[in-house]
């Protein structure tokens, strides 16, 4: 079932949630408006500068501003040429990810050469990333957040060669608490299990050097090092980093990633002392003046959840250790089960950094029948790039959608936002797309994204092994 109101002189996008009951009746649970007039003027004239989030400490936890990649473009941002490049990075990235699961399930010892390790996400301005504020030593470094990454690391001076970056880049020449890590050492020798590569001797034995590649040809390497971490006045002792002195890639002017996954390594292993292993996040959209939150600590009186927290178990995976697998066991789609042969048997990998959620095709093929069988009345568009149901919205201010909620082992879901159900491809709404995508090989796994992340408060308890999730209107203030 559909409802569209003709459009006004500037187009507003509006979308209704809409849920069937057993009578077939429909009733709207809860609208959100995209006003393209915000869009358009951010569009053409982008940010200025890359402002610093804040950060605040509350009740023995920390809590930090959370803004999306775009806030420290300078640049005019072309919306055609964005989204084309949003999504060919994304796909790089899955692809990537996908190949180095396959590599540690089978156990084979690869040449990182061989397989590109997609440590890090937001590798360009345009992907759907977000970033935060941490302090290292004396100076702020604004990062992006990536649970699919566990080391940390930051563009340093003197740099070989490193990309254009928004601020000061990270000298240890200038920090007395600055230590390099050696190369003998165990912490050197974690970088194995954290980066899918081997600690490095060079010609000074009192380093570790480490190097990571990309699924586009980016990388980043240099040396790990030990410093003061600081979060909203809460310091942490002796967090080990990357120093990146030869980095390539169109980071978005960020000063470097911060690694939110599980191995040693791990910015939240490196802080369980302080923060007892819990973080979570509640990611904005990307309209102007939006901006989410990332909470490190497990003070849920901070989360301005609107559902009650649902919680559902960590799949254990000896191969897969480093990653946030979850047991997906079911689809809505307007309160209509699909019917599906598996909804991934091996698990659903939850991550920061992909965009899209990827889905076996056989529940994507389910999904796509129902999603039309309700969603009718509006002409259908060409697809765009890894998105194969787009609809033509020209002439409508607002639709009504059906409401898309994930299933959990332990009765938890995830019901997505109307905010991440429809990616925009044309200003002008003659191409939307549904934002939810097919896995290419139906081997591969299911990658929840964080578009369908959306104004969703997402716990990760490593301590528990858990995961929750919460309604919430992302807004840091």
């Amino acid at each position: 079932m559909a409802m569209g109101t003709p459009m006004l002189p500037f187009f507003l996008y509006l979308v209704s949630l809409c849920i069937l009951n057993a009578n077939e009746v429909c009733s709207y649970e809860e609208k959100k408006m995209f006003n393209l007039q915000m869009f358009q003027k951010k569009q053409q004239h982008g940010h200025q500068g890359c402002l610093l989030p804040e950060s605040r400490r509350e009740k023995g936890s920390i809590v930090l501003e959370m803004k999306d990649t775009e806030h420290c473009s300078k640049k005019k941002i072309d919306w055609n040429r964005r989204l084309q490049k949003q999504l060919i990075l994304d796909d790089l990235r899955v692809r990537s990810m996908q190949n180095r699961i396959r590599k540690l399930v089978s156990g084979k010892n690869i040449e990182a050469s061989q397989t590109p390790i997609p440590l890090a996400s937001g590798i360009n301005l345009q992907t759907l990333n977000y970033i935060v504020t941490m302090g290292l030593g004396s100076m702020n470094m604004t990062v992006i957040i990536d649970t699919g990454s566990d080391l940390t690391w930051v563009q340093c001076e003197p740099c070989m060669s490193c990309y254009n970056q928004q601020g000061p880049m990270f000298k240890p020449s200038t920090s007395s608490s600055y230590q390099s890590v050696s190369c003998n050492s165990s912490t050197c020798q974690s970088l194995q299990i954290a980066t899918g590569n081997t600690g490095a001797c060079g010609s000074n034995t009192s380093t570790c050097n480490y190097v990571v590649n990309y699924g586009d040809g980016s990388y980043t390497n240099g040396e790990l090092g030990v410093e003061k971490l600081n979060f909203g006045g809460v310091l942490v002792s002796d967090f080990v980093f990357g120093c990146g002195r030869n980095n390539k890639g169109l980071f978005g002017g960020v000063s470097g990633l911060m690694g939110l996954g599980r191995s040693y390594l791990s910015l939240v292993s490196q802080t369980n002392t302080t923060f007892g292993g819990v973080f979570s996040y509640c990611l904005p959209t990307t309209e102007d003046g939006a901006s989410g939150s990332l909470v490190m600590g497990n003070e849920s009186s901070l989360f301005r959840n609107v559902t009650p927290i649902t919680y559902t178990r960590m799949l254990p995976n000896p191969q897969l250790t480093n990653f946030y697998i979850l047991n997906l066991t079911g689809i809505d789609v307007g309160g209509v089960a699909l019917q599906a042969p598996s909804f991934g048997s091996d698990g659903v990998l939850l991550d920061s950094g992909t965009v899209i959620t990827r889905l076996p095709p056989s529940v994507y093929k389910a999904l796509k029948a129902e999603f039309l069988k309700q969603f009718t009345g509006f002409p259908s568009a060409p697809g765009f790039s890894i998105l194969d149901t787009c609809f033509n919205l020209t002439g409508y201010d607002e639709v009504s959608t059906p409401t898309i909620s994930l299933h959990f082992e332990d009765n938890a879901e995830l019901k997505v936002d109307a905010t991440g159900t429809f990616y925009v491809v044309k200003e002008d709404a003659s191409q939307v797309c549904l934002a939810i995508a097919s896995l290419s090989n139906a081997y591969d796994t299911a990658i929840i994204g964080n578009y369908q992340q959306r104004n969703q408060r997402v716990i990760y308890d490593t301590k528990q092994s858990k995961v929750g999730f919460a309604g919430e209107q992302c807004n840091f203030s």
